[in-house]
């Protein structure tokens, strides 16, 4: 076990077959319908990259962005150089990922056009709060693409900037984090709602 563990890739290939062998379990005690695995499919891989994506945004705003300035400065450069690069990678694609999945569940379950319009004129609480929770999710995942990660690739170095110029975006940065940490509250909120109260 402990092979399997020590080894990122293992321990994921690991987890996607247990994965698998609880599909077989379903397949042989349920049958199998293709339209309502699939969309079950595409809800597990949201939730799935939404976990990876959120995760990572509570990493940054509850953990790497208030403990920085109690790191030694000698240090400071490991985290800018490597665990950021790292962190922001997984962050962007798990942001993507659980835009695209989200989308493709809405179209897969109907609701997709009632959603993005908040039922307008439909009546419909349910579209309505998921409506709220995917333009919340669209507004956080146009943050990190084209606020958070350009600002991070100047204030960590990743392109050439002034000392000035990194300075404001890592603040710029921060500030739009902190908004989607903000914005994550009110997001998964109507998300749930719409599975469990409507």
């Amino acid at each position: 076990m402990a092979a399997i563990l020590t080894d990122l890739k293992k321990t994921v290939i690991a987890g996607f077959i247990l994965a698998a062998v609880m599909f077989v379990i379903y397949y042989m005690t349920q049958g199998y319908s293709g339209s309502e695995f699939g969309r079950f499919f595409f809800r597990w891989l949201h939730v799935l990259s939404g976990v990876m994506w959120v995760g990572l945004l509570w990493y940054f705003n509850f953990v790497q962005i208030p403990n920085m300035p109690k790191i030694p400065d000698d240090q400071k450069p490991a985290i800018g150089k490597v665990i950021a690069p790292a962190a922001l990678w997984w962050f962007r694609w798990g942001a993507m990922a659980t835009i695209v999945t989200g989308l493709i569940l809405g179209m897969l379950n109907g609701y997709l056009v009632d959603a993005l319009t908040l039922s307008a004129g439909n009546g419909v609480a349910k579209n309505t709060a998921i409506g709220i929770g995917m333009w919340l999710g669209i507004i956080m995942w146009f943050n990190v693409w084209f606020v958070i990660w350009p600002n991070q690739k100047r204030a960590l170095g990743m392109v050439d900037a002034t000392p000035e110029e990194k300075a404001k975006s890592a603040r710029t940065a921060m500030l739009f984090s902190r908004t989607n940490t903000l914005l994550s509250f009110p997001m998964l909120f109507a998300m749930v709602s719409a599975q469990n109260l409507y």
